[in-house]
């Protein structure tokens, strides 16, 4: 069969995990080609083009769309031009791999959601920590019920971002990111957490401006309560030196935790059983998937498989769309110090189209 033809928008530092990603996967089945990208940068663009030896390069998204015909098109703008050059894409007749947050807002999700129907194709979210064999492992322990029951989990993105890091001029601002670090940063373990745990159903959470000069939040704080009866602290700060992201899982029969940062393997994940079940929990997880790193790569090969088999290629918007709602859910709360469920969440809400709503008044 063909290979897919692919083409990636935005040629900054993102984009080359995403190259290298394909190019892997060309080198391993032949199954992706990638065959054009564009960027505003003519230099940074003809650095990326040489180095990954793609054929055609363009100035913008339209005229990448104009000339070349890509089955797969990866987006790795900056945020805020994240859905015009997706539904432009879809438009195309592209399916699309969109870098997350994949939208600004859940208004603008669900406009993407529309042009997937539409237009027949379909539209992943980059959600890398799902695809690690860690992951793979603790969704195992809870399907088989070896696990137990949810009962509490930890989810902490406590990473350090200076003050330089926010003067460039799309940085922490609501227009341009849609939110601080609970909706740039923290959306990784956020969205690994949900995986897990499932439909949430009611969030309570503070945000604030520490120490940082910004529009949006530097920190934020809540608790979750899911479907299952589990409930989650989520911690999101850029004003932590020691930077560190933390997920706990307290179940039934074992107390599951990954210490990482930016991305983990195998050795980052520990496993305490609950006394009476260290045999049947060990020889689980000792069992399970191993050696797959949590990285763009994993999510692309089921992207690729996905697409041969005509199917919704992961992460689908039907789940990714809980990450960003949650999000929203977690600003409304602290902007409106109320408990928010996300039934509160819809298109007559504030925050469906803007997560500040209609503040916040810091």
């Amino acid at each position: 069969m063909k290979p897919f033809r692919a083409a990636i928008v935005g040629t900054g530092n993102i984009a080359r995990r995403h190259a290298e990603s394909l190019r892997r996967i060309a080198e391993e089945t032949g199954e992706v080609a990638l065959v054009a990208a564009a960027d505003t940068d003519p230099d940074r663009l003809a650095a990326f083009t040489a180095e990954f030896g793609i054929e055609a390069g363009y100035a913008d998204a339209e005229a990448l769309f104009a000339g070349t015909e890509a089955d797969l098109v990866h987006i790795c703008t900056p945020p805020g031009a994240h859905v015009p050059v997706a539904l432009a894409a879809l438009e195309a007749g592209s399916h699309v791999v969109v870098e997350k947050p994949a939208t600004l807002t859940l208004a603008e999700f669900d406009r993407l959601i529309e042009a997937e129907k539409q237009t027949g194709r379909y539209v992943a979210t980059v959600s890398q920590h799902r695809f690690g064999s860690g992951a793979l492992r603790i969704r195992e322990l809870l399907r088989s019920g070896i696990a137990g029951r949810p009962l509490l989990a930890l989810c902490n993105t406590t990473w350090f971002r200076d003050q330089a890091y926010f003067d460039v001029e799309w940085r922490g601002r609501w227009d341009t990111e849609g939110g601080g670090p609970t909706m740039g940063h923290g959306i990784h373990q956020i969205d690994l957490m949900l995986s897990i745990l499932g439909e949430w159903t009611s969030v309570s959470a503070l945000a604030r401006q520490q120490a940082r000069v910004m529009e949006t939040e530097d920190l934020s704080l809540a608790h979750v309560e899911f479907a299952g009866g589990a409930v989650a602290s989520v911690v999101n700060s850029i004003l932590s030196p020691r930077e560190e992201s933390y997920l706990r899982f307290d179940f039934e029969h074992a107390t599951v935790e990954l210490t990482h940062l930016y991305g983990y393997t195998d050795a980052d994940w520990r496993v305490t059983p609950a006394p009476g079940h260290e045999e049947e929990v060990t020889a689980a997880w000792a069992a399970g998937p191993s050696q797959v790193r949590s990285e763009h790569l994993a999510q692309f090969r089921e992207v690729v498989r996905a697409l041969r088999d005509g199917t919704a290629p992961p992460v689908s918007t039907s789940d990714a769309r809980p990450t960003l709602q949650l999000i929203a859910g977690i600003y409304a709360s602290a902007f409106t110090r109320s408990a928010v469920r996300p039934g509160d969440l819809g298109p007559e809400s504030p925050f469906y189209r803007f997560m500040q709503g209609a503040g916040p008044v810091w």
